[in-house]
């Protein structure tokens, strides 16, 4: 059995960073360990004007203390603050992206959610997908999962019964899949998407999408495959964030072999320009990516 650590330290990684991205993994359990008293909806709403859920609220301010108290991290960006959190104190020099838990909506109905993380080394979280240092997700289904990629290659680990993240897989190729799945309202996606959902069907897609961006890319990622949140008509710039879930999923699915685009150009090129940076998303296997851009330019 490889565990985590071990793993890490077959990588360059120095020892800070190697530490940070334990740490962050073995929150799982007490995130995990939180969802049964964490299952309804707190009555607020976060930044973005969206109702947090409670376990929303309990994972932020759980994963910002014991980040701030690590001195690992000099920014935290995260989907739950409207600012970014800073501790110019720390004598680490990483910056975190997060989306603390994602895909909450389906908690209440036992549904995989997840935690996305991205590291940069340096101070300022507002850093292109592709200068990453880590990019991980953290899924909480039938068993908890740690997805991760330190810049060469993805390997995924199970948390085992001695709570010990062992290694499941290594160097995870996407397969060149027919899953898809889109988000948006059918009746307001705009035509290049419309074309690029009915090419998928006429080509024998397989339709899979239940709400959690995490739980659906890990589909993808196992089986190859898209998956989509476009422009819609009023809302251009799409829904999902570039600096919170854009950028360390699609760094992950680079280093697998995919792609992410948003309908147009590499997100992982893309500087953002504030931490709530809205974008369409289509993330997954490369060709099946490279297709939707040829929808959009035939539009």
């Amino acid at each position: 059995m490889k565990t985590l650590r071990q793993y890490l330290d077959e990588t360059p990684c120095e020892k800070p960073l190697k530490d940070l991205i334990e740490l962050i993994a073995y929150q799982s359990i007490p995130i995990r360990d939180a969802f049964i008293d964490n299952q309804t909806y707190a009555g607020t709403e976060n930044t973005y004007g969206e109702e947090q859920a409670a376990l929303d609220k309990w994972a932020d301010n759980h994963l910002i203390s014991v980040l701030g108290e690590s001195g690992l991290v000099q920014e935290i960006a995260s989907e739950e603050q409207a600012d970014i959190v800073r501790f110019p104190d720390a004598l680490g020099k990483y910056a975190i992206v997060m989306d603390p838990l994602d895909g909450s909506s389906l908690i209440q109905v036992n549904l995989a959610v997840g935690t996305i993380i991205g590291i940069f080394r340096g101070k300022n979280a507002l850093q292109k997908g592709e200068d990453l240092a880590v990019a991980m997700y953290m899924l909480y289904g039938p068993m908890t999962v740690l997805t991760i990629t330190t810049g060469d290659g993805v390997s995924t680990f199970a948390l085992n019964s001695k709570g010990i993240f062992a290694l499941l897989k290594e160097n995870i190729q996407m397969p060149e899949g027919k899953i898809f799945g889109s988000g948006g309202t059918r009746n307001e996606w705009l035509p290049g998407h419309q074309n690029f959902i009915t090419h998928c069907e006429q080509k024998d897609g397989k339709l899979r999408y239940s709400g959690s961006f995490v739980a659906d890319f890990h589909q993808i990622l196992t089986y190859g495959g898209i998956y989509c949140y476009p422009a819609t008509q009023g809302k251009t710039d799409g829904k999902l964030r570039l600096v919170f879930e854009a950028n360390p999923i699609g760094f992950i699915a680079k280093q697998a072999g995919g792609a992410i685009s948003d309908g147009t150009r590499d997100l992982l090129t893309v500087v953002p320009n504030k931490p709530d940076h809205r974008t369409p998303i289509y993330v997954g296997s490369k060709k099946i990516v490279e297709s939707v851009e040829s929808c959009m330019r035939g539009c």
